[in-house]
């Protein structure tokens, strides 16, 4: 019979005298990434290469601290390379609907912004002062005079010429008209003795005022030109006037930027642009008011590198559309939405542009449109500040479209290893784009040289949150608590959240005790601390029964009844609970009823796991006739789903128990998986199974020798704690480790299985010898009664026709 396990075997203790210091704060600063290998190289070399879709994606499960990892290797690497430029946007003196960017060295964005602003100031002030100074006055005045002489020049020439033909030009009201004159006076002649003249002196005169009327006319057209001309000289002679007030600062900052050709073109833009519209300082309520014409001068420094060291390397924890390519805003201006270049925001990507952003993939895929629009900035290599209804054609009113600024950085997407795979599956351009897959281990191998550098870890997570140093004991202790979160014995969870969070609540026992050391003890209450606060769903599970509202039975023998082993996981903390399973067998046509399935509470799994059970018990005790057999099985008071295989073995005890109707020994628990030979499988959970079986034996009373038989290839995953240890260590608690499920039946039934000879048969005094013989009876009865047949068959027939739904439902 199996031996059973000893306390040592159930747990990895960890050994404190081969550590060499006495407290943590001895210990050197250790990488976090020490133990991930595979990702520390892959992330090196995602970093290093500078192609085209070569994005990385960091996969590891919740507890790792992906952030804070990816984050830490990040800022040391981005340290050495050089700052990315600053960016700014400026106002399109040519088409102001398309700001223009202007890429500067670091930190020149800043000191041109202050030049800028200062430049507008100085010539706020000077281009007023300058019109007004008596210089240009006079110089105005003389242009206008000028003018005026040339009009009046005009008029007097055919007024002069009127006179020598005995015509006077006369000013009216309503314009200049012609009268013959008295002689040589400036009288003019009346109607009456206008009449009185010679008909040959009046034709005489009509004619002559006809010829004089073309020339005023002429004289008069004359006159818009030469009102164009004035104005094209005042014109010329303010952008004299201005060319001398802008011409010294705009020189000055020429020369500064003289190797920017970007802010050259920008100063020339602005130079043309006051020159353009030099009336504006003039005119007393001009179109364009100075404010405008000034504004238009700015700068939007849209990045500013000046104060960043090395590579920018920046986190989104929203990753929204607007909050990767930014925004524009709007002001509302007498009940409208006006906007123009000053008002457009960065997003996430400009800040990150020449270095690394990091986006968490699960909050990217939950905001509308942020995955697609990260994919196409992606491609184009450009971002595009644009609104979510502008990038997809939703609305149709006139905004900016500010000229896209090239973009050059390194995508760090963290997510879980199921959407990485997702995307994989559904997104075709995903590879594309994202080519580095950086793997987290979930878990570390524990030997000698890992436990040292677990130490290291230990310490540096302690130093990071300012705890109080751990001695040896503290961190052998927290070494074992690793080993229990992987459920290894040659494991260590590389979960560095988990382990934080353990620290941090023994560093505050310690502190509560006035500890200047975190021990052993500590850690040992922050786990019991952790398990009692999640704990009450658990308890209330034991209680019912302990009550005997759940039956469970723990002593004595029955047949076709085994305690089987379940896990419940409630949030992030998971406990055993046992449950019992019964089976009935009877003549029929060898179907197994699996009742869970047939209820459409069976998980895929699980009636896998019962298909499998029934072709084992086909295959081992009815190799050469039909298997005349009509079983059930169910789990007992199960309201919920059943998933899993774990059962199985549990699950072919309770058929053979009542096929030969031998007792099961109701102090076992039984976990583990079969296959088609009966060999017994590895199983999850099972230091919870196996405590939460101790617990229920425990608080019934005092222990009684009470089991759990399990899986043999689950034994290095035992890490059971330290009531458990005690127990089996006083012989008060046992547990069994069986590679195959004869094992499993002889501890079960205290009978001998028995070894098949070559023909399939079994001794017939053993306990296989005898689930044969009871088949066979099972057989000649089916076989010797007609009624009896065909009312199996019915029986029967229907459990095929659940199974086929099943099979349909699946």
């Amino acid at each position: 019979m199996v031996e059973p396990l000893g306390a040592a075997e159930v747990f990895q203790a960890c050994p404190e005298e081969g550590f060499h210091f006495e407290l943590t704060s001895e210990l050197e600063p250790l990488d976090l990434l020490a133990g991930h290998v595979r990702a520390s190289q892959a992330l090196a070399f995602g970093t290093d290469i500078r192609r085209e879709g070569f994005n990385l994606f960091v996969l590891g499960q919740p507890g790792h601290g992906k952030h804070d990892l990816v984050e830490r290797y990040l800022m040391r690497r981005s340290r050495d390379e050089a700052s990315p430029p600053d960016w700014c946007y400026l106002y399109n003196f040519e088409d102001p609907a398309t700001p223009l960017y202007l890429e500067l060295p670091s930190g020149l964005g800043r000191q041109l912004r202050r030049d800028i602003e200062a430049l507008v100031d100085e010539l706020r002030g000077a281009i007023p002062a300058v019109f007004e100074r008596d210089e240009y006055q006079n110089r105005l005045q003389e242009l206008k005079q000028a003018m005026g002489e040339r009009q009046r020049d005009a008029i007097e020439q055919v007024r002069r010429e009127a006179r020598e033909q005995g015509i006077l030009l006369l000013s009216t009201p309503n314009g200049f008209t012609f009268a013959p004159a008295q002689g040589d006076s400036d009288e003019m002649v009346s109607p009456q003795e206008y009449e009185a003249l010679p008909k040959e002196e009046r034709e005489r005169l009509e004619h002559t005022v006809e010829i004089l009327q073309r020339k005023l006319t002429q004289a008069i057209r004359r006159m818009p030109k030469l009102a164009k001309e004035l104005r094209e000289q005042i014109q010329q002679l303010n952008e004299e006037v201005l060319q001398a007030a802008i011409g010294a600062p705009l020189a000055e900052l020429e020369e500064r930027y003289q190797t920017q050709q970007g802010i050259i073109d920008h100063l020339g833009m602005i130079r043309e642009a006051i020159l353009e519209h030099a009336e504006t300082f003039v005119a007393d309520e001009p179109e364009i008011p100075p404010e405008a014409i000034f504004s238009r001068c700015y700068i939007n420094l849209l990045v500013d590198n000046a104060d960043t060291e090395g590579a920018p390397v920046i986190y989104q924890d929203l990753p929204g559309h607007q909050h990767l390519v930014g925004r524009i805003e709007h002001h509302v201006h007498n009940g409208t939405l006006l906007t123009d270049f000053s008002l457009i925001r960065p997003g996430a990507l400009h800040h990150a542009n020449g270095g690394y952003l990091v986006l968490d993939v699960r909050g990217l895929l939950s905001q509308p449109g942020a995955w697609e629009t990260l994919k196409r900035v992606l491609q184009a290599g450009e971002i595009r500040t644009e609104s979510l209804e502008q990038a997809y054609g939703l609305i149709s009113t006139v905004s900016l479209e500010p000229q896209p600024i090239p973009l050059d950085v390194k995508i760090v997407l963290l997510g879980e290893r199921l959407l990485y795979y997702l995307l994989c599956e559904h997104d075709p351009e995903f590879l594309e784009l994202f080519k580095v897959q950086v793997d987290l281990e979930d878990e570390l191998e524990r030997n000698e040289e890992n436990l040292l550098l677990y130490a290291r870890m230990i310490a540096t997570l302690a130093r990071e949150a300012e705890l109080a140093p751990l001695d040896r004991s503290g961190v052998a202790a927290t070494i074992e608590r690793a080993g229990r979160l992987a459920d290894d014995q040659q494991r260590l969870t590389a979960r560095h959240r988990d382990l934080q969070d353990l620290l941090l609540e023994a560093g505050y026992w310690a502190s509560v005790e006035g500890a200047r050391t975190i021990t052993r003890p500590h850690v040992e209450k922050a786990v019991a601390q952790q398990l009692w606060r999640a704990g009450r769903i658990r308890e209330r599970s034991q209680e019912q029964i302990v009550r005997g509202t759940l039956m469970i039975a723990t002593e004595g023998r029955v047949v076709g009844q085994v305690n089987g082993l379940s896990v419940l996981a409630v949030g992030d903390v998971a406990f055993g609970q046992p449950t019992r399973i019964t089976a009935t067998a009877r003549p029929g046509s060898g179907q197994v009823v699996d009742i869970e399935r047939e209820a459409r509470l069976g998980g895929r799994i699980h009636s896998k796991a019962v298909m499998i059970l029934s072709r084992y018990l086909a295959g081992r005790y009815a190799r050469e006739s039909t298997l005349s057999l009509s079983a059930s099985l169910a789990f007992e008071q199960s309201y919920g789903g059943v998933e899993g295989d774990s059962a199985s073995v549990a699950e072919v005890c309770a058929l053979v128990s009542a096929i030969t109707r031998v007792g099961l020994d109701q102090a076992f628990a039984v976990t583990g998986s079969i296959n088609q030979h009966g060999e017994v499988q590895a199983v999850g959970g099972v230091n919870e199974k196996i405590e939460g079986f101790f617990d229920i034996c425990r608080a019934r009373g005092e222990l009684a020798g009470q089991a759990v038989i399990l899986p043999a290839s689950n034994v290095e995953h035992l890490m059971l704690k330290a009531e458990v240890r005690e127990a089996m260590a006083a012989g008060k608690f046992r547990v069994y480790a069986v590679r195959h499920v004869d094992e499993a039946l002889e501890l079960l039934t205290g009978e001998t299985p028995g070894e098949a000879d070559g023909e399939g048969n079994f001794p017939e005094a053993s306990l296989n010898g005898r689930v044969q013989a009871r088949l066979a009876a099972f057989q000649a009865a089916v076989k010797a009664g007609p009624e009896g047949h065909g009312n199996d068959q019915k029986a029967t027939g229907d459990g095929e026709e659940g199974e086929m739904e099943s099979d349909d439902d699946a």
